[in-house]
């Protein structure tokens, strides 16, 4: 009794300083997770503002998880034995830096120009006309309109503004780097076992809380006019579901830059470490009880942060450490598995927004709203149901590591069905069908230019799509043939287009056309599997977890932490979203031009291609791959613990055989010197003693 009451009482030691951490290391957790969700809400529109492709967007991507690499090790092994939340209040500092700096090229570039044929004219009923008969002196030597580069390219600066954004979110990954490691194994150091899973999941559960705030804001801010407040709305002659719509991107970094800022406030005022509890002992308790509390296993795991060791001797025992974590079987294997999910988790969650907007033909600010609202909150419940159970079903090593694969591989084998659910490419004249055959969608290679536009003088590299009265759409009003326009701005309509009719005289609209097909009633039932498949494989996340804090010794639980990070970023989080991004690169079919030339962002992709070789191909054959490396971690896992249990019996052996050697000494003594007449009380008192 005395034990359990030293324990339970230290369990609720300065309970006040406990709920303070958690609450500000979840407020940290919920900043650094809106603005990284944040960042991937607005990769299409970054793509169009800077005319980049995919993979750059993965190069600015992976960018964060470079600045963890620069220094996670290094922060991990020497902050674990520092100021932990002064560490992670400077942290929080450096990402509110970097999410500032993100925002600044908006207000160092000009204003935002993309290829448009319609002009917004005032009190005006004459229209320049899209076709232009020029003299075929002008054409150059494959029939397309001669590139001229726009005014002012002269003087433009050779270094392009997403390095900044590039910059910006190194600093970002920098200031990261200590939130996780130090945060985790501060919860885990100064609260019981029991305790720790729940609290775990309970901060896992807030990050992420934050993507649902961070897409639901991007989704906002891809409402709003890239440009607002600096040119007037009735002018700009394209809607948010238009491929060349740019939103308000730098608006959510400065909200999330003042967030972040917030966060780091709590950790400047919490101690070194929370004490370790040392309530006094009741009176009823022994010398010997008094003893064997103080001894106790529970206390003794506990790290003391307050040990000051000399910077030279923890270097000195870093390298030997390392190699100690390094030298563990089932460590190894949990990174190799890990690394491999996350390359798959990592692309499938940085892209999902655009699969969305190519695939089903969503705008990027509806995408990003149904990811804040409907996949998110799946996540979230997943996470905190998986902590909630792991505590209800007591599992220990080898429970929580069947229950993360038997969760994976469920979602795993859902995630199959996404391949039934495809949908037809937009119908685009030149691009996806030929002029001459519009009933059928191939993916040969069609020519812009044919007979119906031959006396037009139009440029290949323009995207200016107009709507035909027959349901197809047509790069630019020139390539429809159209020669009159009539109206302004959105209301614009061009007549007298050879291309749509056969007589000449059919009309044309700006935009794509609508497409009306079996993706709108497929839609819904993406939706639906996507919500289920990210539950049940999130409600393995919080056992995983707990499963790499208790396969290693206490005393590296900070070291591995860090090392894990560093690993799955270096190479999951910094890889992943490249070559993602390549391959998606490559179902391109129509590049848009930079305003001083140059290939820019992707107008239409091949959504066949995009569906089951880069997207849904792609991240099923690495999970596949990790479900393999899966069987041998079984293995090892088990002869781990049985080796464990093995030394625990032998220990116990031991302590036994040397009490039981020093009682039959005692008993020897005593029935040397005890009196014969008293037989049957030495016997008793023998048995007694044994």
């Amino acid at each position: 009794p005395c034990a359990w009451f030293f324990l339970l009482k230290g369990s609720f030691f300065s309970p006040r300083l406990h709920r303070m951490f958690l609450v500000a290391l979840s407020f940290a957790y919920f900043a650094k997770a809106l603005s990284g969700s944040y960042m991937k809400s607005t990769i299409t529109q970054l793509e169009r503002r800077f005319d980049i492709p995919s993979y750059l967007i993965g190069v600015i991507d992976g960018s964060f998880e470079i600045g963890n690499l620069l220094v996670i090790a290094f922060v991990s092994y020497f902050g674990a034995k520092l100021h932990r939340p002064k560490i992670i209040a400077v942290g929080c500092v450096l990402m509110s830096i970097g999410t500032f700096i993100i925002a600044l090229p908006h207000f160092i570039i000009g204003r935002y120009e993309f290829e448009t044929s319609v002009r917004w004219v005032v009190n005006s009923t004459l229209n320049p006309s899209p076709c232009r008969p020029d003299s075929l002196a002008n054409l150059t030597e494959d029939g397309t309109l001669p590139q001229v580069p726009a005014s002012g390219c002269e003087g433009e600066s050779n270094l392009s503004m997403w390095i900044y954004v590039l910059l910006g979110n190194v600093l970002r990954g920098i200031g990261e780097t200590p939130v996780q490691p130090l945060g985790i194994s501060y919860i885990d150091d100064f609260a019981t076992e029991e305790n720790a899973a729940l609290y775990v999941g309970c901060v896992q559960t807030i990050s992420v809380v934050g993507p649902v705030f961070g897409y639901l804001l991007g989704s906002l801010c891809a409402k709003i006019y890239v440009d607002i407040g600096f040119v007037k709305m009735e002018t700009i002659t394209i809607t948010p579901s238009d491929s060349r719509w740019v939103g308000a991107w730098w608006l959510g970094y400065l909200i999330a830059g003042v967030i972040t800022l917030l966060s780091a406030i709590p950790f400047w005022f919490l101690p070194r470490s929370l004490p370790v509890s040392r309530p006094e002992v009741p009176e009823k308790c022994t010398p010997e009880q008094t003893s064997f509390i103080k001894g106790s296993p529970l206390l003794k795991h506990k790290y003391s942060a307050d040990e000051h060791t000399s910077f030279i001797e923890m270097a000195k025992d870093f390298i030997p450490t390392l190699r100690t974590l390094l030298a563990h079987p089932v460590y190894l294997v949990y990174l190799c598995v890990t690394i491999i999910q996350l390359n798959s988790l990592i692309g499938m969650v940085t892209y999902k927004p655009k699969y969305i907007e190519q695939h089903f033909r969503q705008s990027a600010s509806k995408a990003n709203f149904l990811m804040g609202v409907i996949n998110i909150p799946a996540v979230a419940l997943g996470m905190f149901s998986g902590g909630l159970l792991m505590k209800r079903l007591k599992l220990n090593i080898m429970g929580a590591a069947k229950f993360a694969f038997g969760t994976s591989l469920i979602g795993y084998i859902l995630s199959l069905f996404f391949f039934a659910m495809s949908c037809e490419n937009a119908k685009v004249a030149g691009v996806t069908l030929s002029y001459d055959n519009i009933e059928k969608i191939s993916y040969d290679k069609h020519p812009l230019f044919t007979d119906c536009n031959s006396k037009c003088v139009c440029s290949s590299s323009d995207w200016d799509p107009v709507c035909g009265e027959n349901g197809i759409t047509y790069v630019s009003p020139c390539l429809a043939g159209c020669t009159t326009s009539a109206g302004s701005g959105k209301n614009t309509v061009f007549s007298n287009c050879s291309c749509v009719g056969v007589a000449g005289n059919y009309t044309a609209s700006t935009g794509h056309c609508p497409q009306k097909d079996d993706c709108d009633r497929m839609f819904p039932y993406f939706l639906a599997l996507s919500v289920i498949t990210s539950f049940i494989i999130s409600l393995g996340g919080t056992p995983g977890y707990m499963l790499l804090i208790r396969c290693i010794k206490p005393q590296l639980k900070s070291l591995a932490l860090g090392f894990h990070a560093l690993a799955t970023r270096t190479l999951a989080g910094i890889p992943a979203p490249i070559y993602f991004g390549a391959i998606i690169d490559t179902t391109c079919l129509k590049w848009g031009q930079k305003r001083c030339g140059g290939i820019g962002a992707c107008r239409i992709y091949n959504t066949t291609a995009y569906r089951l070789i880069a997207y849904l191909g792609l991240t099923l054959s690495l999970r596949t791959i990790s479900f393999i490396i899966c069987i041998p971690g079984f293995i090892l896992l088990s002869r781990q613990l049985k080796e464990e249990e093995r030394s625990a019996i032998h220990g116990a052996l031991r302590n036994g055989g040397t009490e039981l050697e020093v009682l039959r000494k005692e008993e020897l003594v005593i029935s040397n010197s005890d009196q014969p007449h008293h037989p049957s009380e030495n016997s008793t008192d023998r048995q007694t003693r044994l």
